[in-house]
């Protein structure tokens, strides 16, 4: 089903919004929209994108501008695909917004590009229900890694791919800490290991403290059979790995028959063009996005209804001077300037 542009979502929720007051509920009850449970509004509104929950659900009524100001949105944020064209200072401010809205909540949050350690531990300090954490190209390294790691105890997922300034250690660090770790996505660009001679050392930090993977990604990452065989040793319960691009590693079919028959392993040799496009659209930031918005929370309680001035959610206009009232949900958003990517 084709997604509708976001000015063509607003009319549409508005008008319905104003048209009917009512819903019928199970039991045949008239029950009115504003009473929907905020849980519910937050399972329906992770429908949309992130561009049309912060600024085209806030006017359409009260409730649900203060369901998406609250946490029953944010326990799941992902804003990957915006923050690979975003700017540093705009990815700060809106995880800032993001996790505090989130109120400890988020269980899952994929970003990419993370270029400070405060923002790091900005996250880790908010992460008491955090499963599952996607941070791949980030600036991070092993020091920090090794502070953080200690307020990431729950995480079952984690992807650090295309963290050039990690190694070992930070692995190491990451499984010590997060006994329930299951699965590892730790994926480079063949360019990214082109000065390295071998990475052995993170799969022996693999396998002494990540026992209990069931799912490993490690394409392109230049392992050997050797550390390949110390990582299926020590984790027993492994059923993915991922070694494509791994041209020094060969494992003999028949030991894997026999010794770990419910293994599934992709490559190494697959000839394939891996994230090739993905990479070349990180790698060049421009500032020529036609979309800008100004977010704010005034205090107010204000519904303002249609606006007269939907014409500038066309395409071909610029949203620069828009302001977006949220309603009530506690939270103070300063949030100014983004540069949202075109949609898709």
């Amino acid at each position: 089903m084709e997604r509708k542009d976001s000015s063509c979502l607003y009319r549409d929720v508005a008008s319905s919004a104003a048209s009917t007051d009512m819903a019928e509920g199970e039991d045949g009850e008239e029950r009115a929209w504003e009473e929907l449970f905020p849980d519910a509004l937050g399972l329906i509104f992770r429908n949309l994108s992130l561009q049309e929950i912060l600024t085209v659900i806030p006017r359409v009524c009260k409730s649900w501008g203060r369901a998406v100001s609250g946490p029953y949105c944010w326990q799941e944020i992902d804003i990957e695909e915006w923050s690979q064209r975003c700017k540093p200072e705009q990815l700060d401010q809106m995880l800032h917004m993001l996790i505090a809205r989130s109120s400890g909540s988020v269980r899952r949050l994929s970003v990419s590009g993370l270029h400070t350690e405060s923002m790091f531990s900005f996250i880790a300090d908010h992460a008491g229900s955090l499963q599952r954490l996607e941070l791949p190209r980030s600036e991070i390294s092993d020091s920090i890694v090794e502070i953080i790691a200690p307020r990431l105890s729950n995480i079952t997922f984690l992807d650090v791919s295309y963290c050039r300034k990690i190694g070992a250690r930070a692995i190491e660090a990451f499984g010590k800490h997060c006994k329930s770790l299951v699965s590892l996505r730790r994926r480079m660009h063949p360019l990214e290991v082109a000065d390295k001679v071998c990475q052995d050392d993170e799969a022996y930090a693999i396998a002494r403290s990540m026992p209990k993977l069931h799912h490993l990604e490690t394409a392109y990452l230049l392992l050997t059979t050797r550390g390949v065989l110390e990582i299926l040793s020590q984790c027993r319960d492994l059923e993915y790995l991922d070694l494509r691009g791994c041209w020094e590693v060969k494992l003999d079919d028949k030991y894997l028959k026999e010794w770990h028959s419910g293994l599934k392993v992709l490559g190494p040799d697959i000839i394939d063009c891996y994230e090739q496009n993905c990479w070349d659209e990180c790698s060049d930031y421009s500032d020529s996005s036609v979309y800008s918005w100004e977010f704010m929370e005034d205090g107010e309680d204000v519904y303002e209804g249609v606006s007269d001035n939907d014409s500038i959610w066309e395409a071909e206009q610029g949203l620069e001077g828009l302001e977006v009232r949220f309603y009530g949900g506690g939270f103070t958003d300063a949030v100014t300037g983004f540069d949202w990517p075109p949609s898709p």
